[in-house]
């Protein structure tokens, strides 16, 4: 209000000057400098937030844009962590045609937004438009009534105990071409990339579970797949996207088109007899068996994106968290007596021959190591709501309708004020004491509240499949070197995580 009082006394003054022109040019003058003031510090468009911290390197009207532009992909959790330290547990910037985010780092602030006041907050319109075309109508992107619908139907499908048991008939049979491609490359003595390995196998997984065939990757691991290298580039695309106001300048069209594969699936099933009551419904069949609320079934564009979705999810963020947790277990500054666990756990379980669904169920130790290295490499190491109303965070914190709320699980889960003075040391153990059961609010790389991820348990049942390979040794080529991570939504290594593996006795034959 202020600001338009000094406007109208301008104009008043403007109106009855003689020089007409040279007036003008003060008004203009004028405008800009009040503007110039009252955007000094923030971006155009957003509300200055005196009663929050910032970090430095703002500038007039357009806020932290370029601070962020500065900031290199490699490098940007760290940063964020840095802040942390530095800001505290609350900080805020601001960034034009995004608006401003109050990035917001502790169990309290995101269990508020994501559960307890789960209504006041959603993706988002800006989430929408820059991820539109990348995830289309599905389950990623969409809000409200959309959202509702689709989170009933996959939830419904996921919770079957049909499709948990032929899940694990799934991974059973391509975790066999796992050991025959590890058994080869032992003979051989040739190194492996455990992170194109581990989306291989989470891609043929996928394949077998969503539309009853493998694609093949793992028998075909050293070559370069096209649907993983265009699931990459797009996660790179939406990262970019979600922090840069220019995006659409700076990207003329998005250069991969996934979609096209997806629909010939659908085609394929129709085309399929499935009167034969031994031939079992995978994913997508069930999705096209299935109806909306109005008992009408779903177009094929609907399907695909549903489908989508559920890969690019599945197949990044479960493949990265397996390498990942290849490189914690076998890192040189480790306890031997915890690899020992690990290796013990793996024998004695198949050793029992149970069904693999009810093997993998008793890898707790291997499980554990998958949540303790998802704690410090989180697939999704940053997540973002926009505020929908007013609202008032646990800490006091106001935070405006129209405004983000932004947290990183990548920071908090190397935040020694959430996991105590140990949190640098990579210890499975922790979640064998009760930490899983009441982790929910510190430990969120699944989420929490109604968008809690509805594949987790399909996602635990992956990484225990290929973690618990037997009768293998698997030894870093750089034992010392930790992995950077690449830029995109998850968090890829760069230059993957070259091993090689040997044969070894198991546990339970060795004489002594």
């Amino acid at each position: 209000m202020a600001l338009l009082h000094y406007l109208y006394l301008i104009y008043e003054r403007t109106l009855t000057s003689t020089s007409v022109t040279s007036n003008k040019l003060k008004l203009i003058t004028a405008i800009i400098a009040l503007l110039t003031y009252k955007y000094r510090s923030h971006a155009i468009g957003t509300r200055r937030r005196d009663d929050l911290k910032e970090p430095k390197g703002a500038v007039p009207f357009l806020g932290h844009m370029f601070l962020m532009a500065s900031i290199l992909g490699t490098k940007l959790h760290d940063v964020f962590l840095k802040n942390y330290h530095e800001l505290g547990l609350v900080w805020s910037i601001s960034l034009p045609g995004i608006g401003r985010m109050v990035q917001g780092d502790s169990p309290e602030l995101i269990e508020h937004v994501n559960k307890t006041n789960f209504a006041a907050y959603e993706k988002g319109g800006h989430f929408n438009v820059a991820l539109g075309d990348i995830f289309g109508d599905g389950i990623i992107c969409t809000d409200g009534e959309d959202w509702k619908s689709q989170r009933k139907q996959v939830t419904q499908v996921f919770n079957v105990k049909f499709f948990r048991e032929y899940s694990s008939e799934a991974l059973s049979k391509e975790s066999l071409k796992v050991l025959d491609c590890l058994d080869k490359a032992a003979a051989s003595g040739a190194v492996v990339d455990f992170q194109e390995f581990s989306r291989a196998f989470a891609l043929d997984s996928l394949g077998s579970a969503l539309f009853g065939e493998s694609f093949g990757c793992i028998e075909n691991v050293k070559e370069k797949v096209p649907f993983i290298e265009a699931i990459m580039e797009l996660l790179e695309i939406a990262s970019t996207r979600l922090v840069d106001p220019l995006w659409k300048v700076r990207e003329a069209i998005t250069t991969v088109e996934l979609r096209p594969g997806t629909t010939r699936m659908i085609v394929k099933h129709r085309a399929d007899d499935w009167s034969d009551p031994d031939k079992k419904r995978d994913l997508l069949m069930m999705f096209m068996e299935a109806t909306d609320s109005d008992e009408q079934p779903y177009s094929d564009q609907y399907i695909v994106d549903m489908i989508l979705n559920l890969m690019v999810a599945g197949l990044t963020t479960t493949s990265e968290g397996i390498a990942w947790t290849i490189y914690m277990l076998f890192r040189e500054e480790n306890d031997p007596e915890m690899l020992k666990a690990f290796v013990r756990e793996v024998d004695e379980a198949f050793g029992d021959g149970l069904p693999a669904f009810e093997t993998h169920k008793k890898l707790k130790f291997v499980e554990a190591c998958f949540y303790e290295t998802l704690r410090m490499f989180p697939a999704l190491p940053r997540n973002l709501r926009l505020c929908l109303k007013d609202d008032i965070l646990p800490d006091g914190t106001r935070i405006y309708a129209g405004e983000r709320f932004t947290w990183s699980p990548y920071t908090m889960g190397r935040s020694e004020r959430v996991w105590g003075s140990d949190v640098e040391t990579f210890k499975p153990s922790r979640w064998l004491d009760g930490e899983k059961s009441s982790s929910l609010k510190k430990f969120n790389p699944f989420h929490l509240g109604p968008r809690e991820c509805i594949g987790q348990g399909f996602a635990v049942l992956q990484a225990t499949t290929i973690l618990g390979f037997k009768n293998f040794e698997v030894q870093l080529i750089e034992p010392g070197r930790s992995p950077a991570y690449g830029v995109g939504m998850t968090l890829p290594m760069i230059g993957g995580l070259p091993v090689r593996v040997s044969r070894r006795i198991p546990v339970a034959d060795v004489k002594e």
